[in-house]
């Protein structure tokens, strides 16, 4: 597999940081040091409906504007995140097929764009293919050596824990986003604290995802908000 660097942060905003968890999946959102767009994130539930109704197109339908929101949208298998046939495909045969991955890591970053912007982490609008502020990426996996045959049909159960404590988190993170909202209206910033700790929320959902619906690990999440 060739190896790709990420390309650097755009101006004004801080690099991500190395991954202390090492977990394959990696998450950050480069923080704006500079003064957002008041207009745009006063009427931000309004802004971001077209996008969501371009994601719903390949999700479905079922695309939530809930930040990092993970579940049924991952039930699909023609559709949207490929969860049932990769699962059937490690199943019988032991493979994950490369376009599949392109295809799961892209929608993945596309999608987590959109919920960034949402959260007004970023007020540049969310772009089909460029990566802009996020940095998602996630190791085409080896299926014969790294990934277990059975396991895929039992991970969405074994991530329960996960699930009951990012049902909390997820709250929190929404009451956070309210208050970063009347912060950007006030002083134009983002408070620093608030963002790192939905910047967090969503990481830790897009590890479980990577683990019990995108499938390119067999190592159980962290539960940790932290890089």
């Amino acid at each position: 597999m060739e190896s790709s660097q990420p390309p650097p942060p755009p101006p004004g905003e801080t690099p991500p940081a190395p991954s202390g968890h090492n977990y394959p999946l990696t998450f950050s959102v480069g923080y704006p040091d500079r003064d957002l767009n008041r207009l745009t994130t006063a009427f931000r539930i309004f802004t971001v409906i077209p996008i969501a109704i371009l994601a719903a197109t390949l999700e479905g339908g079922s695309y939530a504007l809930n930040v990092g929101s993970y579940g049924a949208r991952y039930a699909g298998g023609g559709i949207g995140i490929l969860f049932i046939s990769v699962l059937l495909m490690l199943l019988f045969r032991k493979k994950y097929p490369r376009w599949w991955y392109d295809w799961n890591l892209q929608l993945t970053r596309f999608t987590n764009r959109i919920g960034v912007y949402l959260a007004l982490m970023d007020d540049r609008y969310p772009s089909t293919d460029e990566e802009q502020a996020v940095r998602l990426d996630f190791p085409y996996p080896d299926a014969e050596r790294d990934l277990s045959r059975g396991l895929p049909l039992v991970k969405w159960l074994l991530a329960i824990p996960h699930y009951i404590v990012l049902f909390f988190l997820t709250i929190g993170a929404v009451f956070a986003a309210i208050f970063a909202w009347f912060a950007i209206l006030f002083t134009g910033s983002y408070p620093r604290s608030l963002f790192e700790f939905i910047e967090g929320v969503i990481r830790w959902h897009n590890r479980v995802a990577a683990y019990a619906f995108l499938l390119i690990t067999d190592r159980y999440p962290p539960f940790s908000l932290q890089p």
